[in-house]
């Protein structure tokens, strides 16, 4: 019989989705897709204090963007609900009463005060801080009698003595632990709430996962785990462990650093396809060089033998780099679509028309990085004069300018009316080339000194787009009052 692969993503809706937990979904996604398997998307919302269903929507709104989608859990359902942790209570009370009758649990009534004083009397003797087992060692009597006294206990899993746990990682390989440095560990707390290493193996037991890919950090409770999965005698997932991601100095990725949600670059106008290459890079690479990479192609490629052992490097830059990518490649209408957003937030959205912005975009998209950035150069275009900065000064005070910009103007001024833009460009470009020609014959004026006074009385610049792009997007209104502003300020 030919197994399913079936994976899942399990977060805490206690914040956003951060990108180091977005490259787990996308790895676990990747798999599943390539495998032909199921991607189960839960909630782990045990910490009631601080989950919320606010997050619960940001993760899976986040993930909606990056286009991971999910065939079981929350949102879509399922045969194996209920997909949020605190509405399966039932469920691990269900498994609970197994392991009391298998002897694996016992009560624990030891006190907060107990417990550290025992963990610091450990640590001082240079042992491992592990719990000290003294609950393990009540009678019955003495547990009934703590339980009439109105004590609320929590329930302690009873980890085997000098056993070695053994875990065959599909990625670090066989890693082992010894259960004297496990200790036995809560799995209820006083409250009657699941803990984490509890709840988690039950959720995977009854909705049938196969594979459990997860950060590393996760491997010091897969020992945990394992004997949870022994002790009710139910068949074991495979675990791969993938490494953390630091970023270009060598530090852990942490919410300390910053946003470093999966939203924010949602709000700056990153390309989801770009988001989603980029993570995929980070600890994982395809058999050739190939970093630009379709999602088809990603999950073509994708392979858990090519996912390193070593951190991801998470380089802003490069996630730049690769998004310019995909702005480049990507279609004018779409673009304009996704940035007209960020232009409505800056006030920039009146009278402004759709193939103007196009054109914008097509004449500016080899310099953004993200869409965020677009209002900085529309605000420069819409502006009806420019600041004429010191070194466009010398060009504007030639003594042919005076003429060169006269000439340039009757011509822009002859030029026949149209709405098509590109069509401007090219009436423009033979324009200016005209021009520079004619002067050239007739003033022994060519080259920069046509070329860069017309763009200094433009721009107030030196540098910047082709004249014959900039013109355009301008308009003959807005470029002759710029001229006139300009000459004002050069005095010319």
């Amino acid at each position: 019989m030919i197994m399913t692969v079936k994976v899942r993503f399990a977060p805490s809706p206690t914040g956003p989705l951060h990108i180091g937990g977005a490259r787990t979904v996308l790895f676990n996604w990747l798999f599943a897709r390539r495998n032909k398997g199921i991607f189960v998307l839960r909630s782990e919302d045990t910490d009631l204090e601080r989950s919320s269903e606010k997050w619960e929507r940001d993760i899976a709104a986040s993930l909606h963007w990056l286009g991971l989608d999910w065939d079981e859990g929350l949102e879509v359902g399922g045969p194996n609900g209920p997909y949020r942790q605190t509405e399966r209570l039932e469920i691990y009370k269900e498994y609970l009463s197994r392991l009391w009758l298998g002897g694996h649990v016992y009560y624990c009534f030891c006190t907060p005060e107990e417990l550290a004083r025992d963990r610091e009397e450990a640590m001082a003797r240079g042992d491992n801080p592990v719990y000290s087992g003294r609950c393990r060692r009540l009678t019955p009597a003495q547990i009934e009698e703590k339980l009439q006294a109105g004590l609320k206990p929590t329930i302690r899993f009873k980890v085997p003595e000098d056993t070695e746990i053994l875990i065959d990682d599909l990625i670090r390989g066989q890693v082992s632990f010894q259960s004297c440095d496990v200790g036995d560990f809560i799995i209820f707390k006083s409250d009657g709430i699941p803990t984490y290493n509890y709840a988690v193996v039950i959720d995977d037991i009854t909705m049938g996962i196969t594979h459990i890919i997860r950060a590393n950090e996760h491997l010091v409770n897969t020992p945990r785990q394992v004997l949870i999965y022994q002790a009710l005698g139910e068949k074991m997932p495979e675990f791969g462990h993938v490494s953390v991601v630091l970023d270009t100095s060598g530090r852990k990725m942490s919410k300390r650093m910053g946003d470093m949600s999966v939203g924010k670059y949602a709000r700056q106008g990153y390309l989801p396809e770009a988001v989603v290459n980029f993570m995929a890079l980070l600890g994982w690479s395809p058999e050739d060089s190939t970093e630009i990479m379709t999602i088809e192609e990603l999950v073509e490629a994708f392979d858990l033998s090519r996912i390193s052992k070593s951190p991801g490097i998470f380089d802003a830059q490069k996630l730049d780099w690769m998004n310019n990518q995909y702005i480049r490649a990507s279609d004018l209408d779409r673009l304009a679509d996704l940035a007209m957003p960020f232009l409505e937030a800056e006030g920039l959205t009146q009278g402004l028309s759709k193939e103007w912005l196009k054109y914008v975009i097509a004449v500016v998209r080899d310099e953004l990085h993200y869409l965020a950035q677009l209002p900085n150069f529309v605000k420069e275009f819409l502006a009806g004069i420019v600041q004429v900065q010191p070194e466009a000064l010398p060009p504007l005070q030639l003594e042919t300018t005076g003429m060169v910009l006269d000439e340039f103007l009757a011509r822009l001024e002859a030029l026949p009316q149209t709405e098509d833009l590109p069509l401007q460009q090219q009436q423009v470009q033979a324009m200016l080339k005209q021009l520079n020609k004619d002067l050239k014959t007739r003033a022994g004026v060519s080259g920069k000194a046509v070329y860069m006074p017309i763009r200094a009385a433009l721009t107030g610049a030196v540098s910047g787009q082709e004249l014959y792009y900039l013109v355009p997007i301008l308009g003959k209104e807005r470029a002759v009052a710029r001229i006139k502003s300009s000459r004002q300020q050069a005095g010319i």
